[in-house]
């Protein structure tokens, strides 16, 4: 880099607070997106219990499996959020092989924040070509890891396997949950049991589905406020990790990008903070690469937490799609990245498609709404 990095005011009305009440705030929010984890697994089972069948056979194709996790993502804006509703669907017992394609939708849809950011710099030429050069290489390596993954899961299902393996390691033999004691389950019982007695008068479906939205509302919310406490307590942290990753090789930005990402519990926000530093020049798209890739892998963190709350016979299951979302994350990185010739297609790719971008700035928008919205409802058109 040539330039140092400017000094980046944080406008976070969090950070006036004490931060011992942070803290607290965050534990909080925790318990709450643990809870709501259960009360949608719960919900959903309950609410489709003579439905179910049916159900599945909607989203069994695995193209639409996929736009339903990719539209979800791009809607609500958080493939955490989406990532934690899937493990929690599969805790109310929607197949694995099912739930794989949606994770896979999730990492596609998460890549419509960043590239909403760059529309920011839109007024100047050259920082909009930079910085819709830096959200798109993103879209491109997510769109790639898709097209090459889902058809080798499809064809010989390795990360449902894999998967299978790594739950049956660290579940020692158990059967039924995650280990004989669950501790989570333990914290988080009373107050689901609460939510249950208070619906448990209505008619089953209405039980269910009474559930499924109070967690729904109380996942999104949850998770919204964990990044902006995250990030008002760690943003500094955060930042002092970025400013040594950059331009210190692939190998660290890639282990950067997921320790920061961890650190604020947000894919997004990471991957966003990138575009506005490439967008004024200050570092180029290629050397935000890495960081952003290992984004992909940090937000994995969310969906494992999120696996711990589920108990009885499809907690292994729960956990196993975590670890399909981990899986296919890590192996993504290492299998585009690692060749090649595979390396530079998203940035070249990204850099052509901003050249055009600048010059027609409609086809920015253009781009959003139809690789996002227009041609994921289409096939949902088509496929049904």
């Amino acid at each position: 880099m040539n330039q140092e990095m400017p000094t980046v005011a944080v406008t976070n009305a969090l950070d006036v607070w004490p931060k011992p009440l942070r803290w607290a705030v965050l534990l909080v929010l925790v318990f709450a997106m643990l809870a709501a984890v259960s009360l949608i697994g719960g919900g959903f089972k309950t609410a489709t219990q003579d439905h179910a069948t049916a159900l599945f056979e909607f989203a069994a194709n695995p193209i639409m499996g996929l736009i339903i996790g990719m539209v979800a993502t791009a809607l609500i804006q958080s493939s955490s959020t989406v990532s934690s509703i899937i493990v929690a669907l599969v805790a109310g017992g929607l197949p694995i092989h099912i739930a794989i394609p949606m994770m896979m939708g999730a990492n596609i849809g998460t890549s419509i924040t960043n590239t909403i950011v760059s529309l920011g710099h839109i007024g100047n030429k050259q920082e909009f070509q930079r910085a819709f050069n830096a959200a798109t290489v993103h879209d491109f390596f997510n769109i790639f890891a898709v097209c090459i993954f889902l058809p080798l899961e499809m064809a010989f299902g390795f990360l449902e396997s894999l998967s299978a393996a790594m739950v049956s390691l660290f579940t020692l033999g158990s059967a039924a949950e995650v280990g004989s004691f669950n501790p989570v389950k333990f914290v988080i019982s009373p107050f689901v049991d609460s939510i249950k007695a208070l619906t448990g008068a209505l008619p089953y479906m209405y039980d269910g589905l009474a559930r499924i939205v109070l967690g729904l509302g109380l996942i999104i919310l949850s998770i919204t406020w964990m990044g902006r406490v995250m990030k008002s307590l760690m943003v500094g942290r955060a930042r002092l990790i970025l400013e040594r990753s950059l331009g210190a090789g692939s190998v660290a930005g890639i282990a950067s990008g997921t320790a920061v990402t961890v650190l604020v519990q947000s894919s997004s926000t990471t991957t966003s903070l990138m575009v506005p530093l490439v967008g004024n020049g200050i570092v180029t798209a290629r050397a935000i690469y890495p960081f952003t890739l290992g984004a992909n892998i940090g937000t994995c963190i969310t969906a494992i937490i999120a696996a711990l709350a589920v108990e009885g016979v499809n907690a292994i299951f729960a956990l196993q799609i975590a670890f399909v979302h981990f899986c296919f994350n890590v192996l993504a990185v290492a299998l585009i990245y690692g060749l090649a010739f595979l390396r530079e297609l998203p940035p070249k790719l990204s850099y052509q498609l901003s050249l055009k971008v600048a010059e027609q700035k409609l086809y920015g928008v253009g781009y959003i709404v139809g690789v996002f919205f227009i041609v994921p409802l289409m096939a949902i058109l088509v496929l049904r």
